[in-house]
């Protein structure tokens, strides 16, 4: 007869050392996903696979016209998810606490490669890619201040409240990575650094006074920067002069989302149906990244973007409950800051879509073009999932079987 972590014979006596070696070869431990967390998993397959077949309808023909299988785009981004599920899969089971030694050396990474992005070929009147396009380092750094301002917050406890102790080493490094990111140009990052920041710092227990004043320098900075160019100067002023909803008489930089609003008013309820949409036939620039969002509203109509609205909506309430029951003050800043990316940026995505805010640049998580931002979220969510998991003993049988429940 075999019990939980013990072997005993048939005549009930006590196992021999053999037997007890034996049974400590078969004991190990694993990360079991708690309800939440599986929630979350689903979620985020249904948001890939949507955002598979939705890129397929939106790139094709873009693809046809650059001389490429109107495939190129879809097939690329699969690769992506190919290596972005493998990271999932390895950083669900890994303890998340690691990100709390690892936080320093990857905000270093971050730094040096957002420097040597800036010494890169023009691609669109900005620099933002390295080794062909295979790597945005932003997104890298995106992902380094979600480790490391945890990492200081919880390091530094109530000295987060004393403004040169505790609010200083904040504003140097995130004002350095706002300014890389303003020289590239990408004015939306360096505004969403500041945000996240400001965001961790007031969960972290940072003085009120402390998080207006970082926002408002962070807004200052990339407002001041914004100022000097004049293409964010051109969207700010259509935007508020309405022109995105004027058929004529608008200018270039409103033609954008007029041609959005003219996708999702086509749709109506229901949709025109997969791969029936006009927009990207040429119409609409970068249907398969900046407003993907658009081709969704065409195709399945507001259902789908309601839809998609839902979705995001059960993954931000998956990852917020995730960090009220986190391990430690640490991840659960960590996970409080992942869930909060993701979300914020699919919302002012789908908000840009709409109209109901300026064109922003943002992509919309697991759904637009993009390798690396795929890759960069799928593997913030493998981290979200390991928050939202326990580690567990397994004994026996069920140490060597996924299949068999624990105890067994």
């Amino acid at each position: 007869m075999s019990g939980l972590g013990a072997t005993f014979d048939q005549a009930g006596s006590a196992p021999s050392s053999s037997s007890r070696a034996a049974s400590l070869a078969g004991t190990r431990e694993r990360w079991r996903m708690g309800i939440e967390a599986r929630a979350l998993l689903l979620v985020t397959a249904v948001l890939m696979s949507v955002g598979l077949a939705v890129l397929f309808s939106a790139s094709a023909l873009v693809a046809v016209a650059a001389e490429q299988p109107g495939y190129f785009f879809v097939l690329r981004q699969a690769t992506g998810a190919a290596v972005g599920i493998a990271a999932f899969a390895v950083l669900a089971k890994l303890d998340a606490d690691m990100w709390r030694r690892l936080a320093w050396p990857v905000m270093i990474v971050s730094i040096l490669l957002m420097i040597a992005v800036l010494f890169t070929p023009k691609v669109g009147g900005s620099s933002r890619h390295l080794f062909g396009g295979s790597l945005q380092p932003s997104e890298l750094a995106k992902f380094a201040i979600l480790v490391w301002v945890p990492m200081l917050l919880a390091k530094k406890g109530a000295n987060v409240r004393r403004i040169w102790k505790g609010l200083m080493p904040f504003a140097v490094v995130i004002v350095t990575l706002s300014a890389l990111a303003i020289l590239e140009p990408d004015y939306s990052v360096a505004m969403m650094f500041c945000l996240l920041t400001a965001v961790l710092l007031f969960v972290g227990g940072a003085r009120i006074a402390h998080f207006v004043l970082f926002g408002c320098l962070g807004l200052v900075l990339v407002g001041f920067q914004g100022s000097q160019s004049p293409y964010v100067r051109e969207r700010i002023r259509s935007f508020m002069a309405g022109e995105q909803a004027e058929s004529v008489n608008r200018s270039a930089s409103a033609d954008q989302q007029y041609q959005s609003f003219v996708a999702v008013g086509s749709g109506g309820l229901v949709g025109v149906g997969f791969g029936q949409g006009n927009q990207q036939r040429g119409w609409l620039p970068l249907a398969q990244s900046d407003f993907i969002g658009s081709i969704v509203g065409e195709e399945f109509g507001f259902l789908g973007l309601a839809g998609l609205t839902v979705l995001y909506a059960l993954y931000g309430w998956l990852g917020f409950r995730i960090a009220r029951n986190a391990r430690t003050p640490f991840l659960t800043l960590v996970a409080v800051g992942l869930t909060f990316s993701t979300v914020f940026t699919a919302f002012i995505h789908l908000g840009v879509v709409i109209g109901l805010l300026p064109n922003t640049g943002l992509t919309l998580p697991f759904v637009s073009y993009g390798r690396s931002n795929l890759l960069l979220t799928l593997a913030m969510t493998g981290i979200l999932v390991n928050i939202g998991s326990n580690r567990e003993r397994v004994y026996g049988v069920s140490a060597t079987d996924p299949l068999v429940a624990p105890g067994s």
